[in-house]
């Protein structure tokens, strides 16, 4: 057989054919007086088992264990572990499917900064009016980072310290004016007289379970000045005055 006649009854490609002679895993036959590659039926058979061992999910680094260990005790080795893994890789898409499910299932629909866990969804679902604010749809962007990049024990704390804060009418419209005053120092300096006010309405606002004790308030936190950077002035000296009341107060 000719490589094309070879590569068509296994069903591979003529390119698959040259690169597992390239990797030493199917023996290069005898060429012809001409100079083509004549294959014999030992070909199509070691051909047809990596085409088989590969469709299994077997990486050809342990298609060339298995073809090198005639007694095959290798294999049952080898698709014991590969058996395990595809176990763990179905339980993780078992999981990440049950995940996006309960997302598609909340009322209020998917928000616009998810993925992010159903109890935070519920969350910016009940303040959803707030998000018109430009000031509250950056505050929403960064509550979900920290969900994100928080450990689970703190994401849990984080949750729980919003839902408290937003936990009545009230409190949602005390932090609608808090982002107004903000929104309103958008093109202001850090010098304004407007931004004692904002700051006061902002520490107001911050749920007593996020900084537990002063002590946590970084002024000098990376997280923070990146905060800062990505704000105009006004704003960004209204939420650094803000973390100074809470410190002195808490």
């Amino acid at each position: 057989m000719r490589i094309g006649e070879l590569a068509a009854v296994v069903g591979v490609t003529t390119r698959a054919v040259r690169h597992y002679h390239h990797l030493g895993l199917l023996p290069e036959p005898e060429r012809r007086a001409n100079g083509y590659r004549e294959y014999g039926l030992r070909h199509a058979v070691v051909l047809a088992r990596i085409r088989r061992l590969t469709e299994l999910g077997l990486g050809l680094a342990e298609v060339r264990d298995v073809l090198a260990d005639d007694a095959g005790k290798d294999l049952v080795e080898v698709l014991t572990e590969l058996d395990e893994d595809l176990a763990r890789q179905a339980e993780a898409l078992r999981e990440r499917r049950a995940r996006v499910r309960t997302l598609l299932d909340a009322g209020g629909g998917v928000p616009a900064e998810g993925p992010v866990s159903p109890e935070l969804a519920a969350l910016f679902a009940g303040t959803a009016h707030l998000s018109d604010s430009p000031m509250a749809a950056k505050d929403r962007e960064i509550i979900a980072f920290l969900e994100t990049a928080m450990p689970a024990e703190a994401r849990e704390q984080l949750v729980s310290s919003i839902g408290e804060a937003l936990g009545s009418p009230g409190a949602v419209a005390r932090a609608g004016e808090a982002y107004a005053l903000l929104d309103a120092l958008a093109g202001a300096d850090a010098g304004d007289p407007r931004v004692d006010e904002a700051a006061r309405a902002l520490a107001d606002c911050i749920p007593p379970g996020l900084f537990p004790e002063a002590g946590e308030i970084d002024q000098g936190d990376s997280f923070l000045r990146a905060f800062y950077d990505d704000l105009p002035a006004a704003q960004a000296e209204a939420v650094r005055r803000a973390l100074r009341i809470l410190a002195e107060e808490r």
